[in-house]
């Protein structure tokens, strides 16, 4: 392999493995310093790594490392082409990652310098999207989630399952937590006279996170009506998940809902209120872009925007600062018509 300037080459030291075996030595090293979802990010671009490999007529399974170059970068940047330019850029990142987990192991002679060139020839620019979500529906939505408690129910599960997802759409709307935040959270995370509650977020960064008035009194009344399934539980109260699963499998145990669970309370009651239809239009992540909107419209104040929603970058906050349409047209007419 020939070399350029700027990266020596690497004779390998140890004895040779297979493409394979060196993927999952790869992850194992991701999975012991990042988070877990970094671990399963990785895994996926791996995954995909794998399958540009296969499409090659090459098996990583039997492919030795020794004999691994740079030029798979290209079949992973071709292969990733029906990919979103975001993901594409994720997963290029995530190989480059092993590239480099290849020559500090000697595992293969690799050039960085040409690596980095053919990602930057192949990658596509990701673009800046403005966030999109329907505003008007999410406010039909929390109307109709706020009238939960009221609802008839045939069983204690029902009603239990009707309160935990009140006080489960309130508190994404009103919280700006992500998912996976808010599925997390035990009730010691809560403290209930402040209306706070410490969270580890993205980059396992701790935060403060603050609770409206109806968010609250939503999970006060999803609590309370809780309160003999906590307490026959066995277990310090403030260990007990803040949602719990309610079905045939948790059975009277306290078990915290999963990120799926949590995506899957919002597609049921986007269905069940919207219409079924609507569903895949408004997604738990729908509701973060709706609490920062709200925030700068209610303040304008940017630097508030992204201390609250926890940017660790105000450019990503900038991106909701942009005028409706509606406002558009609204403050067009005013000024010409009135003219």
């Amino acid at each position: 392999m020939s070399e350029m300037n700027g990266d020596p080459a690497i004779t390998p030291a140890q004895p040779s493995i297979s493409v394979n075996d060196a993927i999952e030595r790869y992850l194992d090293n991701i999975r012991l310093a990042r988070s877990q979802r970094t671990g399963a990010t990785y895994a996926n671009a791996m995954n995909a790594f794998k399958r540009a490999i296969l499409a090659q007529k090459l098996d990583p399974v039997k492919l030795p490392i020794v004999t691994f170059g740079e030029d798979a970068i290209i079949w992973l940047a071709n292969y990733l082409k029906n990919y979103s330019p975001a993901t594409e850029a994720l997963y290029l990142t995530a190989t480059a990652g092993f590239y480099e987990f290849l020559a500090a192991e000697k595992l293969a002679t690799i050039n960085l310098s040409r690596l980095r060139l053919l990602i930057r020839q192949r990658a596509r620019r990701t673009g800046q999207r403005l966030p999109q979500f329907p505003r008007d529906a999410i406010d039909q939505i929390l109307q109709q989630a706020s009238l939960l408690n009221s609802k008839s129910c045939e069983d204690e599960g029902e009603k239990l399952r009707n309160l935990r997802d009140r006080a489960f759409l309130l508190t994404l709307a009103d919280t700006g937590l992500r998912v996976h935040e808010a599925c997390a959270l035990r009730r010691g995370d809560v403290d209930w006279l402040e209306g706070k509650a410490v969270v580890i977020g993205k980059g396992n960064r701790e935060a403060v996170i603050r609770f409206s008035g109806r968010s609250i009194g939503a999970l006060k009344d999803y609590l309370t009506a809780r309160s003999q399934l906590d307490g026959t539980s066995g277990k310090p109260l403030g260990t007990l998940a803040l949602f719990a699963r309610h079905d045939k499998g948790a059975g009277h145990k306290i078990k915290a809902i999963t990120t799926t669970t949590g995506r899957n309370i919002v597609a049921e009651r986007v269905a069940e209120f919207l219409g079924t239809d609507a569903v895949g239009t408004i997604t738990p992540h729908s509701f973060r872009h709706y609490f920062v909107t709200r925030v700068l419209r209610a303040s304008g104040n940017l630097k508030l925007a992204q201390e609250l929603a926890r940017h660790k970058n105000i450019a990503v906050t900038e991106r909701y600062s942009h005028l409706s349409n509606d406002e558009l047209d609204k403050g067009f007419h005013e000024a010409i018509d009135a003219a």
